[in-house]
């Protein structure tokens, strides 16, 4: 599972629910800059590293021993979690997962030296294993 090496903070604050940038369109990382074929994320949400690997391994498993896989989401932002049956008080809890905060418009995946239809095809799969909606989008599709 992916996890920084080495943080500079070990537990980061909350944020606002109604901050604007969390539903705001993604403005870095939305086109296509290493493979062909691209997942773009068309919803919001907090995607856990567990969740990549899942969605990694079974696009590999698809795409079998051709093609390339780039993941363009790296999780770097702690989540912490109190133990259970802990009474309210006594502080913030330990560091529990990482995950990364995805906005509308970020490529998640990307895919290179396979065709259209088995790229279609693991892309399908590997967004049943995430917590949001993505589209297929390919390099052409994402230039301006």
């Amino acid at each position: 599972m992916l996890f920084p090496k080495k943080v500079k903070h070990r537990k980061w604050q909350v944020g606002r629910k109604s901050d604007a940038k969390r539903v705001a369109p993604e403005t870095r990382g939305i086109t296509v800059a290493f493979g062909s074929y691209g997942l773009k994320a068309t919803s919001e949400s907090r995607v856990r590293s567990n969740q990549i690997e899942a969605a990694r391994r079974v696009i590999s498993r698809t795409l079998g021993k051709s093609g390339k896989v780039w993941i363009r989401i790296f999780p770097d932002k702690p989540i912490t979690k109190k133990a259970a049956e802990t009474p309210m008080g006594k502080g913030k809890g330990d560091p529990d997962h990482f995950v990364f905060e995805v906005r509308p418009g970020r490529i998640l995946f990307e895919i290179e030296g396979v065709t259209e239809a088995v790229a279609r095809e693991a892309f399908r799969k590997a967004t049943k294993k995430l917590p949001l909606q993505a589209k297929f989008v390919t390099r052409e599709e994402t230039r301006v």
